[in-house]
């Protein structure tokens, strides 16, 4: 009889030890093939910003980032099936078009089961495993390393013939006959008319842009104006430093920044110089159409707040203090400056979401790349 209770013992003692290897395995491979799909679906969601937000074709960069990310994240020492039809593209809650979804197999049906160690004893030879993610590309609504030079978001032109500047009201502050006419973001016409980080030719992404300091109270396309930035105090070494450094500060919409007094043409030269050095390899490739460098990401891009002109030549108009209104960000690869000109490219960039900062709206420039599933 002992011999009995012993030999039961054993079987039962070895069965819990078959759970306890084979379901080890098992959480062990689950956890990984998690960890493909999380990747996938973040490698696509980063694709749709930098490389081709409107290509989800199956060759398209999106899909096949997708999927050699997914594959790169092995799962017990194997690779994970992702095919094309794997990767899809579902509506977020509020029906944008900006996810990515990823399901990562290792299964029968795919003829990459995981393979059990102690399971064979009783018959049971593979596990199926399999997991799902999804990733977006959030609107962003705040944004970190701003400069503390602005420039304002784009118009309708309607002056005959075209000036090129903001004309919108008279010295006693009355609408123009032919009056310019402004669309923030959100807003349908700024679809038309505001930047877009859309590629050429219905977006701005590549497109070269040269900053000029501005003069008087003209708003014109690429004229800047500087601006105090939180955190610290008027004056050109504050100024300078926050061109050349990142100022980890976040911005949001809706802010209302005050004029530095001067253009600062010396200190903004003398803190581009400085930012250039930081990172002197870094060049744009036009034939990727992206930024290129050694450092990831290079400190050469940056977020150029842009500015309601409306609001800014309204309030200069009807008596009140000039101030700058921050309506969104522009992505900016600084490629140099010549003189008094800083010129560079449009390029995607990547901001936050702050949940004290208010929705952001949909065709927002800035984006925010996060796992939501």
């Amino acid at each position: 009889m002992s011999f009995v209770w012993v030999g039961m013992g054993f079987m039962t003692f070895f069965a819990a030890s078959t759970l306890a290897i084979d379901v080890g395995m098992y959480m062990t491979a689950r956890s990984q093939a998690q960890n493909a799909a999380d990747a996938g679906a973040l490698a696509g969601a980063t694709a749709l910003v930098f490389n081709d937000y409107y290509d989800r074709s199956a060759g398209g960069p999106v899909v096949r980032s997708a999927i050699t990310t997914a594959e790169s994240n092995l799962v017990m020492k194997n690779t994970v099936s992702v095919q094309t039809g794997d990767v899809t593209f579902p509506l977020g809650p509020t029906g944008l078009d900006n996810r990515v979804q990823v399901n990562v197999f290792r299964t029968t049906n795919r003829s990459n089961p995981v393979a059990t160690l102690i399971g064979p004893v009783f018959g049971i030879n593979t596990i199926d495993i399999g997991a799902t993610a999804t990733a977006e590309a959030s609107p962003a609504n705040a944004v970190e390393c701003a400069k503390p030079f602005t420039v304002p978001d784009r118009w309708k032109e309607n002056s005959i013939p075209p000036n090129g500047t903001f004309e919108r009201y008279d010295n006693k502050g009355d609408l123009l006959p032919n009056a310019d006419e402004y669309f923030p973001p959100g807003t349908p016409g700024h679809a038309m008319y505001g930047y877009s980080d859309a590629l050429p030719p219905s977006g701005d992404r590549g497109v070269v842009l040269t900053l000029r300091a501005g003069t008087g109270n003209n708003i014109e396309p690429s004229f800047y104006f500087s601006w105090v930035m939180p955190g610290g105090e008027i004056g050109g070494d504050f100024y300078r430093e926050n061109i050349a450094n990142c100022n980890k500060g976040q911005l949001g919409r809706g802010l209302d920044f005050t004029q530095e007094p001067g253009n600062k043409v010396g200190e903004t030269n003398q803190g581009i110089d400085d930012l250039m050095a930081k990172d002197p390899l870094a060049y744009y490739d036009a034939t990727r159409k992206k930024v290129v460098s050694p450092n990831s990401p290079s400190p050469r891009v940056f977020p150029i707040p842009l500015f309601d002109p409306d609001y800014y030549q309204n309030g200069i108009t009807h008596g009140r203090n000039a101030s700058l209104k921050i309506v969104d960000y522009l992505g900016f690869f600084l490629e140099g400056r010549s003189g008094n000109n800083v010129y560079g490219r449009i390029v995607p960039y990547l901001g936050v979401v702050n949940d004290s900062a208010g929705p952001a709206p949909a065709d927002s420039f800035p984006k925010a790349i996060r796992l939501v599933q």
